[in-house]
This record gives structure tokens, sequence and C-alpha cells, in this order.
């Protein structure tokens, strides 16, 4: 017998809240498959299960309440065991931990269960709750037929006459602004809880080099042109995948500072920072960015942005970043000096690309140029590395067609 807990999304993250289960008990359930939505303070998350085996028991309900880390929420029989096996274990789990959750979480209204088996966002279940609206209902209109929040107020639309939709307005609005606003400041203070505790513990030192991005844009234009346009490349893309290579030269900076000292990661997981609608930003994963291709890494990028500003991101794209990369050149800035994600062992930052003079074989010319940034944690390397990364980065970036 297995227990499912509340998980811990984030270095500074001690709680959540459990919006709706997407299995019952009795059902089977596969290793990686999204077993329950949690609410954190900047994002739903679909969090997956590390087990496979069937859901004997749901100990918590969804609710408002805020469940701390680590509390149980339901026990698996785990591949392997027999039901004679799994009952007995079920009711020999321990007690106290539950009652002390369950009393209170239990007499929350739960999710519908049609709700909790759609193929819809977080935002879209949460609204069809506040709405009273059947998934099983919606047509979605998303990814791969996911149904998204505006599907439900447009089927919320659909199914009110104009005056109740006019005498429901004042009475669900003001309750909906109250809720975002609440769900804003809750983002805010956990940005401010891990950028204070980043600038109080991590040493940062910072590096800055000027790049030449001619060629990058010349052999991005180029390979555009063979392209359909829903498959065309963005330059971004290319900087993610020279970061994600950079790294494999220099590892110190890909990893997470844990019990005192610097643990490297093998694999390389760059957090791409996403501003959202409202305000804050989140940082989910590109997982093995160094291994993947350019069209790839362009496809899952884009479906990572929509998810994660509809509220729908995974567990493991929150948790898993061995480094962030944070781009502010759409804004117009042309440098960008960022404060390391704890436990994480650097930042990239990324800056607008401008028109500047260049020297190349003794010639001023024109050249496109964007500056690249890198904060580095002292404790677990210095400057001499970090300007072998960014060197490196250049390099890599002068042979687009490498990448």
């Amino acid at each position: 017998m297995a227990e499912f807990r509340m998980p811990k999304l984030g270095a500074d993250m001690t709680s959540g809240k459990l919006v709706a289960w997407c299995r019952k008990p009795g059902e089977r359930i596969e290793r990686g498959e999204t077993i329950a939505v949690i609410e954190t303070d900047k994002a739903n998350v679909d969090v997956e299960s590390f087990f496979t085996g069937v859901i004997e028991r749901i100990l918590v309900e969804p609710g408002d309440r805020r469940i701390p880390v680590g509390t149980p929420l339901a026990l698996l029989a785990v591949e392997g065991e027999t039901a004679s096996e799994a009952v007995p274990a079920a009711a020999s789990a321990p007690a106290a931990p539950i009652a002390k959750v369950s009393p209170a979480i239990t007499q929350m209204p739960a999710m519908a269960p049609s709700a909790a088996r759609a193929h819809a966002s977080p935002a879209a279940r949460q609204r069809a709750q506040e709405l009273g609206i059947d998934l099983a209902r919606v047509a979605g209109t998303g990814p791969q037929g996911r149904i998204t929040r505006e599907d439900v107020e447009r089927a919320a639309a659909r199914t009110m006459r104009p005056p109740e939709l006019a005498a429901a307005a004042p009475a669900t609005t003001p309750g909906a602004a109250a809720g975002a606003e609440s769900r804003q400041q809750r983002m805010r203070d956990a940005i401010a809880t891990a950028m204070a505790r980043s600038k109080r513990e991590i040493p940062h030192y910072y590096l800055a080099t000027a790049i030449d991005l001619t060629r990058v844009n010349a052999w991005i234009e180029k390979v555009n042109r063979e392209r359909p346009v829903t498959e065309r490349l963005l330059y971004g893309i290319v900087l993610i995948k020279a970061v994600a290579l950079a790294l494999r030269q220099v590892p110190e900076l890909n990893g997470s500072w844990i019990d005192n000292r610097a643990q490297t990661s093998e694999a390389i997981h760059t957090g791409v920072a996403i501003s959202l609608r409202g305000g804050g930003l989140v940082a989910p994963a590109l997982h093995h960015a160094d291994q993947r291709s350019l069209g790839d890494l362009m496809a899952n990028f884009s479906d990572l942005v929509k998810r994660a500003r509809a509220g729908s991101l995974k567990g493991a794209e929150v948790t898993d970043p061995t480094i962030t990369i944070t781009s502010l050149g759409e804004r117009g800035v042309e440098t960008v000096f960022g404060i390391i994600y704890p436990p994480q062992l650097a930042l990239v930052g990324f800056g607008k690309p401008a028109q500047r003079p260049w020297v190349e074989e003794g010639q001023v010319v024109a050249r496109t140029v964007i500056t690249a940034t890198l904060a580095g944690d002292h404790r677990a390397t210095d400057g001499h590395r970090g300007a072998l990364f960014l060197d490196a980065l250049a390099r890599l970036l002068q042979q687009p067609e490498s990448l």
C-alpha cells in the first residue's frame, strides 16, 4: 500500500489546495498519469502518480482548505498487491494524520465526478464548478479537445437566458474578482518569499557578454521558408537549445544547492520564465532540452506557454527545472540581471536583439547583437566557470545549423 501525499511543488511551497481528483476509488492508474489537480500559489498543477496500481481510498475531498505538504491524500494498492493484501493494508494505515485532516475537509463540496473525469484544464474545472456547468456536456476547443475556461463560459452563456445572465452577473462578478485578487496576492507573496530567500541566502555573481545573432537570424529565416507557418522557429528557441548545450560543457551550473552543497544534475531541464495574464510568472521545465530537436522544442514551448497561462501545468514541469532562462527582449529591455530561483545554481538572461556597431576583421559593421547575462551561485561556482559558460554559449550561436 502506498500513500499519495500533498506534493511539494516549489522550493517555498508549504501547503496546497486539492482542486479535483482525476480518478475514483477502485480505478486503476498508471505511473505518470494525472491523479489530482493541486492549486499552488502560482498555478493549478496536474500532479502525476508515482505508482501503477489501484486507488483504494480517498482520504481528503476537494475543497477550499489549504493542506500542508506531506499530508496523506489517498491510499493506493500498488501493482503486484492482491485485493486481500490491499484491504488489510488500508485498514492498518496510520489513522492519526488522516483524522487530523479529514473531518475539516470532507465537509467541503466535492467536484462532480463528470468534471473530474473530463479532459479539461484546472481553470475550466474551477469555473465549471462556480457556474454549475457539467463538463461532460461541454465541447473543448483547446489542444487535443481539452476544455478551456472560455469553453465553459460560452457554455454557461448558451444555457442562460439574457435576463438571467444579467441578474447573475452582479452576484458572481464581485466574488470572482475577489478570488482573482486573492490568488494574485498569494502569487506575489510566493514570489516575494522565494526572491527574498534567494537574495538572503545565495551570494550572487553577475556576468554579461554581447553575442552576434546575425548568423542565427539568417539561418532561421532560411529554415522557416521551408517550414509550414505553424512549425516555424523563433530565435528564442535557438537560445534555449544553445544554453542547454553550453551546460554540457560547464555542468557545474546545472543543478541545485541542497544540504549545504551543490548537487549537479545529469539531466538538463531548462526552466523558461513565462509571464501570466494579470501579472506574476512561472518557470516550468522543458525536459531534456539538450537532447531535443529545435522543432520539438518549439512545439513543446508553445504548448507549455498555453498551458501555463491556462493554469494547466504538470507537477514535473514545476519541480524539475535545473536552471532558469528569462528574456525581456520583447519588452524592449536590453539587459536583464535576474535573481536565481532557489535551490537552482544559476539563471541566464537575454535582452533585446538590436543593431549595433560591431568590429569584424578590422571593419566596423552593423550587426544584430543580444546581451546575454548569467547570475551564478558563488557557493557552487565562480566567475571563471561562468565566463566559460558564456563563451561556450556565444560560440554555439555562431553555428546555429549544428544546434
